[in-house]
């Protein structure tokens, strides 16, 4: 039986976790799971799976759950808490997937704690991807990719990297696409958010729109696989089937395809090397439209754009760009900002910081600090 740890339990990829947990009782076991302030359905979950700890970072909310359970659970509150479930003696598997840079310190935890990460967190590579990644590798963590992208790539590498020549990455372009960038000026949160593929929280559907999502992934994937930015690419797909793609020195080309459902790589993270049940059917080519595939257009999504910039200048650069990016879709969803103030924002608060290499995670908390605070000033300007 493994002991699983679920940080995020209310999120999408939490609920298809628990989804996966349903169809095999018999091989895991929820150990702990956290949430922020939806303890209504934390109390769902508790009252089903009776985990040992349920943690609330916001202390109010972890009060009312405290009022309302009947289990035996223990609860616990505060962002420390998730530090402590993560890194727990008996906590088998972590699954990463608080969204933001709130999950960086509870997955550099379970790295340093030695567990298997099964990382849906990608600010957590994007923020502090060397002294994660060397946690993971002094600790002999186990790194397993959740973002169907990152895992497809994992997926094909199986097999090895000799011959590896890149790496591409594919983009279902979100809901604006074909969209022509004049058109993007008054786009509202609710189009932004209307994802035609997956069904996600509002920040990260705003990001999917922007691109930026994928910028992330493109910096989570040179941390991952070990590869410069002129060796991973991006495709513009549409229909979200070709996962993502491998492309070797000899002419070779390997895909991972399947139905787009979050529970297909969540069972492979959770049960690697094996292979386990999902729950998605399998894929039907001949019931699906044509596949087509685009080059991505970096005028139109500038942040994909400057998410590559800021890999190539690496150290600091990339955390300045996940906490501008987070505050201008917070004021965006929040209308204070036009759609394409987006990428203004973050473009100016990149120019405006200064530029080094974090060598702990106090530095990379202080400059995600300023960073926002930066990109606050700049979000004031327009309001």
């Amino acid at each position: 039986m493994i002991n699983l740890t679920l940080l995020g339990a209310t999120g999408s990829i939490g609920q298809s976790t628990l989804s996966v947990v349903d169809l095999h009782p018999e091989k895991f076991n929820v150990f702990a799971i956290s949430a922020h302030t939806n303890w209504q359905q934390m109390l769902v979950i508790c009252e089903k799976y009776q985990p040992d700890f349920a943690v609330m970072t916001d202390e109010a909310s972890a009060e009312q759950l405290s009022r309302e359970i009947q289990s035996d659970t223990t609860v616990l509150s505060g962002a420390e808490a998730l530090e402590t479930i993560a890194s727990h003696t008996d906590t088998d598997q972590v699954m990463a997937a608080i969204v933001g840079a709130a999950g960086m310190a509870s997955s550099l935890a379970a790295a340093k704690a030695g567990k298997r990460i099964m990382l849906a967190n990608k600010e957590s590579l994007v923020l502090a991807g060397d002294l994660f990644m060397q946690a993971v590798k002094d600790n002999n963590a186990e790194l397993i990719p959740v973002d169907s992208e990152h895992s497809a790539i994992f997926q094909c590498l199986q097999g090895g990297l000799s011959g590896l020549s890149k790496i591409q990455l594919t983009a279902s372009g979100g809901p604006f696409l074909h969209t022509p960038l004049s058109e993007l000026t008054n786009i509202t949160p609710d189009q932004a958010c209307a994802h035609p593929n997956w069904s996600m929280g509002r920040k990260i559907s705003v990001d999917s729109a922007t691109m930026m999502n994928k910028g992330l992934e493109v910096i989570e994937a040179h941390y991952l696989f070990n590869l410069p930015a002129d060796r991973i690419d991006v495709i513009m797909h549409p229909q979200s089937i070709v996962h993502s793609s491998v492309y070797f020195n000899d002419g070779s080309t390997l895909s991972q395809l399947g139905n787009p459902d979050m529970r297909t790589v969540i069972s492979y993270a959770m049960s690697y090397p094996d292979r386990i049940s999902s729950g998605v059917p399998a894929l039907d080519l001949t019931q699906n439209s044509p596949l087509e595939f685009y080059p991505p257009d970096f005028d139109k999504f500038s942040c994909l754009r400057l998410a590559f910039e800021g890999l190539k200048q690496g150290g600091s650069a990339m955390g300045t760009i996940n906490a501008a990016n987070e505050i201008a879709v917070a004021s965006f969803l929040d209308n204070k900002i036009k759609f394409l103030d987006i990428a203004k924002i973050i473009e100016k608060t990149l120019a405006m910081s200064s530029h080094f290499y974090p060598s702990s995670l106090a530095e990379v908390i202080d400059n995600d600090k300023i960073a926002r605070l930066t990109a606050n000033e700049i979000v004031q300007s327009y309001v």
